[in-house]
């Protein structure tokens, strides 16, 4: 198959990829040997090396084989972007256990789910989640609860005064832990930093079950290997290695880790690069996070639209210097030409569109580092390794022209094993190796892919297609507005039609009539919003991506 794209690779950038030898946590042992003295992760003023990142994961790893855990078996991790999960996700790995990441505000219908699909006989979970667990415990095989604080990995002064200070009102809510059920800090003491020899076959032992949004139905998890994973590393160091240098970077690890594109972009792919974690727990609190980068320095930042947005419109972005930033791929959902150019207006670095999904561990396709080479409203490039075409919606066989509008379909070394207990699921997204995304998508003679949108939120109004990012895009460039989603809602004449809900700059006014006239200037009358409601936020996931599918629900 003919790669039209690779002519427009930034100089220096392999066409494709050797995945080495061994399991994921290779990256973190030569990183130990290479750099035992980098600053690995930063965590509320507590500073751990590469060194003692190693010991703390060889006696997580040994802690779990006291327990019980051996290969095969299951850890699930509830926890916030903390030192304890990147110890906890490694040390389970050195075991030869499979993960699987769970965002810590899950409910307990959700965590049923989790803990059920998978069979999960262990978490590990922050204690103010413990209640969560209690909720569901009976109905899951869970034999090792393992609690830990936010405070556990800071100083002895702070760990004494947090709960009595900072976090006193939440700690009413912590219920007494049941008999046998462990404390982190007493998991991690009374253990020797030693891990156990296990074989890992890397192309078809699973390392991570990572569950997708769950948008539609039952969420599902996706299968990745070792190799899934660390082929995925390789491609982002590849893509990136022309504006980054190993031993000297620092990320900033705000999406969250339990996300597959925390995990791989600013955790995984970090720890293989030997850089610093700026682990930040709450990314929504944007006046702390501005503080951290600027007294941090960091220079990579893995982020998605809405924090960008957060970022350039903070009223006291001016207090900071944030331009110590050289890069940031944002992923999860569209990134707007305004958000590209704010952005960058404020870092002075350069933001690229990136896309993936967690079935692909999970990035597929990026722009190039290059401003002038990048094209602002594009997906950019399939990764080195990477194949890519747009099927026909109806018929996946049929393979469709440059400039038609399909289904995208993806395929190379990080794409998933399949869903795990979901062998129909797996059928209907997997084919001769072929990744079937679910994204409505179009790809020009060059390569260039463009995200037209997903197959379940087109609106069909009239008869006409309308796709909400399309509208978005008009809508995000008018002055007053600071966030945006469209929708279609029922309509007796249309049979749909198009809302907007919109989130305005800090004072300023609006209203429908306003909104769209700047709409009919800039497109089609059949994409004008007849609707428009103006909110004081949006619907969003954990990493930060809106949820069309909550708005839809709000106004069934």
């Amino acid at each position: 198959m003919e790669r039209p794209w690779l002519k427009h690779y930034v100089e220096g950038t392999p066409h494709d990829i050797e995945i080495p030898d061994g399991p994921l946590w290779i990256y973190l042992e030569r990183a130990i040997q290479k750099y035992p003295d980098n600053l690995a992760l930063w965590f509320e003023g507590r500073e751990v090396t590469y060194r003692e990142l190693g010991e703390l994961v060889e006696r997580a790893a040994n802690g779990f084989v006291k327990l019980g855990v051996k290969k095969g078996d299951v850890v699930a991790l509830m926890l916030p972007n903390c030192p304890q999960f990147v110890i906890a996700y490694y040390g389970a790995l050195k075991c030869g256990a499979t993960v699987t990441p769970i965002n810590p505000l899950a409910m307990p219908k959700e965590l049923r789910i989790y803990l059920q699909d998978t069979g999960a006989k262990t978490i590990v979970v922050l204690n103010f989640f413990y209640k969560i667990v209690e909720a569901v415990r009976e109905e899951s095989n869970l034999e090792n609860v393992i609690v830990s604080a936010a405070w556990d990995m800071l100083s002895k002064i702070k760990q004494i005064l947090a709960p009595k200070l900072v976090y006193k009102k939440e700690m009413k809510e912590v219920p007494p832990l049941r008999e046998g059920d462990i404390l982190w800090n007493d998991f991690i003491a009374n253990t020797e930093p030693k891990a156990p020899d296990v074989t890992i076959d890397p192309d078809n032992d699973i390392a991570v079950y990572q569950f997708t949004g769950g948008t539609t139905g039952i969420p599902k998890a996706a299968m990745l290997s070792h190799n899934n994973l660390k082929a995925n590393v390789e491609q982002c160091s590849a893509w990136m290695s022309s504006i980054g240098e190993e031993g000297k970077e620092m990320f900033v690890a705000a999406l969250p880790l339990q996300h597959i594109f925390g995990q791989t972009v600013s955790m995984n792919l970090a720890i293989s690069w030997a850089s610093s974690m700026l682990l930040v727990v709450n990314p929504r609190d944007i006046e702390k996070l501005l503080k951290l980068i600027h007294k941090q320095r960091p220079t990579f930042f893995p982020i998605v639209a809405t924090l960008a947005i957060g970022i350039y419109s903070h009223p006291s972005v001016h207090k900071y210097d944030i331009t110590s930033l050289k890069m940031a791929i944002a992923g999860a959902m569209a990134l707007p030409a305004e958000v590209t150019r704010r952005f960058e207006e404020a870092t002075q670095s350069i933001i690229i569109e990136g896309y993936g999904l967690s079935e692909a561990s999970p990035v597929t396709h990026a722009n190039p580092l290059d401003k002038e080479r990048r094209r602002v409203g594009s997906i950019g490039l399939p990764f080195p390794s990477t194949y890519c075409k747009i099927v026909d919606l109806d018929d996946r066989t049929k393979e469709l022209s440059p400039g038609e509008v399909g289904e995208l379909a993806v395929k190379g070394p990080q794409v998933m094993k399949g869903y795990h207990n979901r062998p129909d699921e797996t059928a209907d997204v997997l084919k001769d190796g072929w990744l079937f995304t679910g994204d409505i998508a179009k790809m020009d003679e060059e390569g260039w892919t463009y995200i037209v949108d997903r197959k379940k939120d087109l609106i069909n109004a009239s008869g006409y297609k309308v796709w909400p990012n399309e509208v978005e895009e008009v809508i995000i460039e008018h002055p007053k507005v600071k966030e945006v989603a469209v929708i279609g809602v029922p309509d007796e004449v249309r049979g749909e039609t198009v809302k907007a809900f919109i989130v305005l700059e800090p004072g300023e006014t609006s209203s429908l009539k306003e909104i769209r006239a700047f709409c009919k200037e800039r497109m089609s009358p059949y994409k004008v919003p007849t609707l428009v409601e103006f909110v004081d936020d949006l619907p969003k996931s954990a990493v930060g991506k809106i949820l069309r599918r909550e708005l839809r629900e709000k106004t069934e």
